[in-house]
C-alpha cells in the first residue's frame, strides 16, 4: 500500500491549480489520485531484471532515426528591437502582459 492522498491534499492541489472543486469532484479526485498511486506501486513491484535499460523508447535508432527526425540546427533569434516595437505594451526589454492571477 502506498502513501494515501488525503482530502487536505486534494484541497491544496486544487488551490494551487486555482480550481474550485465541488464536494463530489473532490471525492472523485481523491479516489482517482489514490488509484494512480496504487497503480504506480504495482508497477514498482514488477520484476524487470530481464528487461534491458532503454535510452530511446521509440523504434527509431541509428541511420533510420536520422532520416526521420529533423536535424537540430541553431538559428538566429529575432531582433529584440523589432519585436519590442511590434508589442502592444513593453518596457523596452520585456513584454508587459495583463495580470491573470488574482491572489
Amino acid at each position: 500500500m502506498t502513501a494515501r492522498v488525503t482530502v487536505e491534499d486534494v484541497g491544496r492541489v486544487a488551490e494551487l491549480a486555482n480550481l474550485e472543486l465541488t464536494p463530489d469532484e473532490s471525492a472523485q479526485m481523491l479516489k482517482d489520485l489514490n488509484a494512480i498511486l496504487d497503480y504506480v506501486a504495482e508497477l514498482k513491484d514488477l520484476d524487470t531484471s530481464g528487461v534491458s535499460a532503454l535510452a530511446q523508447v521509440s523504434d527509431l535508432s541509428g541511420a533510420e532515426a536520422g532520416s526521420v527526425l529533423r536535424p537540430d540546427v541553431l538559428l538566429p533569434c529575432l531582433d529584440r528591437a523589432t519585436v519590442m516595437h511590434q508589442a502592444p505594451e513593453t518596457d523596452g526589454a520585456f513584454f508587459k502582459v495583463p495580470k491573470v492571477i488574482e491572489r
